[in-house]
Order: C-alpha cells, then structure tokens, then sequence
C-alpha cells in the first residue's frame, strides 16, 4: 500500500524542482529588461539619482512614495505599498490594476519569467 504513494511524491518533487528551475533568475537578463523597460524613466545609480519616474535604487523593502525629492502621484501617496518582490510583481503585471490613476505610463510585462529576472536585478541594486 505504501508503496503506490511513492510515484505521487516523485511527481510532486519533480514539478516542484522544475518549476524551481524553470523561473531561476537570470541576473544578466534581469538587467537587460531594466535597460529595455525601465532606464529611460529610473535609474539604479548611487548616489540615488530621480529622472522621470523615482529612482529604483534599494527599492525591494522601500515604501513606494517615500523618496525625497520625487514627487509622486496621489494614487501612488495613498496606496502607501511595501515594495517586496511579491507586490513589484503583482504591479509590474499591471500597474493600473495596482495603482489606479498613478503617473507611470508603463502598460505592464506579462512574462513571468521577465518579472523574475528583473525584481532579482532590482533586489541586487541596494
């Protein structure tokens, strides 16, 4: 009997490490998406640097309109969001959905795996 739950683990352990392995970040390709979808409005630069949109730097664990010198949309003030990798995700797949009437005019990025490699770029910019 207990020998026909075994092939339902190797499944579970097999999906589970696939799926580890499918969305492993690629920093390199993390950096490229930000050089593609986010430099010409953010910047990673030390000292913290704003452009059009705020700076970027150290921005996993920030709230997100508490930079100086920046000056954010009143959607973005009220929503008062923790950056965690969790919460860029969900806005990078649709910013609007997450802020409604914010400043940033990005339409979103529907590749998760893109997501990934980006937030584990951004995570590395402290």
């Amino acid at each position: 009997m207990l020998h026909n739950k075994y092939p339902f683990a190797l499944i579970a352990i097999s999906i589970s490490l696939l799926s580890a392995a499918t969305f492993a970040a690629d920093i390199k390709a993390g950096a490229d998406i930000y050089e593609a979808s986010c430099a010409k409005c953010h910047s990673v630069t030390k000292p913290m640097k704003n452009k059009k949109g705020p700076s970027l730097l150290g921005i996993v664990g920030r709230s997100s309109s508490r930079i100086s010198g920046y000056e954010y949309s009143e959607a973005m003030r009220a929503a008062n969001l923790t950056w965690t990798s969790e919460k860029l995700d969900e806005f990078l797949i649709n910013p609007k959905a997450v802020v409604p009437n914010s400043k940033m005019k990005f339409k979103g990025m529907s590749n998760a795996e893109d997501r990934a490699n980006l937030i584990e770029f951004l995570l590395l910019q402290q």
